[in-house]
């Protein structure tokens, strides 16, 4: 193979990584003519700022941070597409034991509820208060993330302030376990496996599968700068053919074994095959007493059009950073929101693919608070929430 088709990828060890591992393990990266170099990194920092200074040529990213890449926001300003989307869903929150029980005993119905969840989360907020107890301190990856988004979600549905009432902090991926199991945070919201790998510990419980919080989020994209994209088209759509293919090979359950021993290897994912397994099943182990939730929305990584990136998706995911005070209400920064998102992109590259793959189009946010999103009005999502920082 030519210089010019060796290819240099960041990624984090997680579930939604499964695509890319895949397209380059399995061979059809190679297929594509491409030589892909993996390169395994622990933060998102990381993973941002080579990808922004052209150490990596693409990379496995959380989809807010190449959208604040995009506007300049909290970093230096680098345009960033993302022509396929590697994950849709994949989130969970997990709380200690503890905090389960006290969220289960304020719980005024069912807890497999969210909204019911997090009103009960804010009558332990507000106990807490009047004992004089710390705040819970909750783990998200990266302030610009979904995993922060979707905490806040939640939580502020229920009423509870997350910048007043918690504390939010930054914890790599890989760390949130330990940071459980330390009794550093009460809770944590991550992708897979990581969930998973604290129930199996007995530290944690999953409380929500994102998955019962919003119906379809967009959680990790294949992200490459915009002047690498405008400067080798070919090669994108030979990576973004690859990454399709491979995602339609995980999603063939006959295919399941072989996948998940390429995941769970040292310098991929590096948990056992099993937790892997129930992550890509959607048959989650919940609870340390061995409690099975089944979810086949708990991750996308194909199926239902997955791979296909949604400019509602970009359009929500600002929406957030305005929520919070991370970005300024503006047409404009809306618009270069949504066009990071490269539906164009990937339909060039893949065609018409096979009909289970491209099953179900956009079907917008499915929120369990609030009315539909509207992509186009940021400011009337805004005025439907008391809590907000704008």
């Amino acid at each position: 193979m030519s210089a010019d088709t060796r290819l240099r990828i960041g990624f984090i060890p997680l579930a939604d990584a499964t695509a890319l591992l895949v397209a380059v393990d399995k061979g059809f990266a190679a297929a594509e003519g491409l030589d892909v170099e993996l390169v395994r990194e622990v933060s998102w920092s990381n993973i941002r700022d080579k990808l922004n200074i052209g150490l990596f040529d693409a990379a496995h990213l959380i989809a807010p941070v190449a959208i604040a890449s995009s506007l300049g926001l909290g970093h230096i300003k680098v345009p960033i597409v993302a022509p396929f989307g590697l994950g849709v869903n994949g989130n969970a929150i997990t709380v200690s034991p503890a905090l389960y029980a006290a969220i289960s005993e304020a719980a005024d119905d069912d807890i497999l509820d969210p909204m019911v969840t997090a009103k009960a989360l804010a009558r332990v907020v507000a106990q807490r208060k009047a004992r004089g107890d710390d705040p819970l301190t909750f783990g998200m990856t990266f302030p610009f993330s979904t995993h922060n988004y979707h905490l806040r979600f939640w939580m502020a549905a229920g009423g509870v302030d997350p910048d007043e009432d918690v504390r939010l902090v930054v914890l790599p991926p890989p760390y949130m376990v330990e940071s459980l199991a330390n009794r550093h945070v009460d809770g944590f919201c991550v992708g897979a496996p990581w969930n998973s790998v604290a129930v199996d510990l007995g530290i944690g419980c999953i409380l929500h599968f994102v998955s019962e919080i919003l119906a379809r989020a967009a959680e990790k994209v294949l992200g490459v700068r915009s002047r690498w994209a405008e400067e080798h088209p070919d090669l994108l759509a030979s990576l973004v053919r690859a990454h399709a293919r491979a995602a339609a090979f995980v999603e063939d359950v006959a295919n399941r074994d072989e996948v998940t021993a390429i995941l769970a290897a040292p310098n991929r994912i590096g948990v056992e095959s099993e937790v892997i397994r129930r992550t890509l099943d959607g048959r989650m182990k919940v609870a340390p007493d061995g409690a099975v939730r089944v979810d086949d929305r708990y991750i996308l990584i194909g199926r239902k059009n997955a791979g296909r990136p949604e400019p509602l998706q970009a359009a929500w995911l600002y929406a957030q950073m305005v929520r919070w005070g991370q970005a300024p209400l503006s047409a404009e920064l809306l618009a270069t929101a949504k066009a990071v998102f490269r539906p164009d992109l990937y339909d060039a590259a893949v065609g018409t693919f096979t009909p289970d793959m491209a099953s179900e189009p956009a079907d917008g946010i499915g929120a369990f608070a609030g009315p539909a999103f509207d992509p186009d009005d940021t400011a009337a999502h805004l005025a439907t929430w008391k809590i907000r920082r704008r």
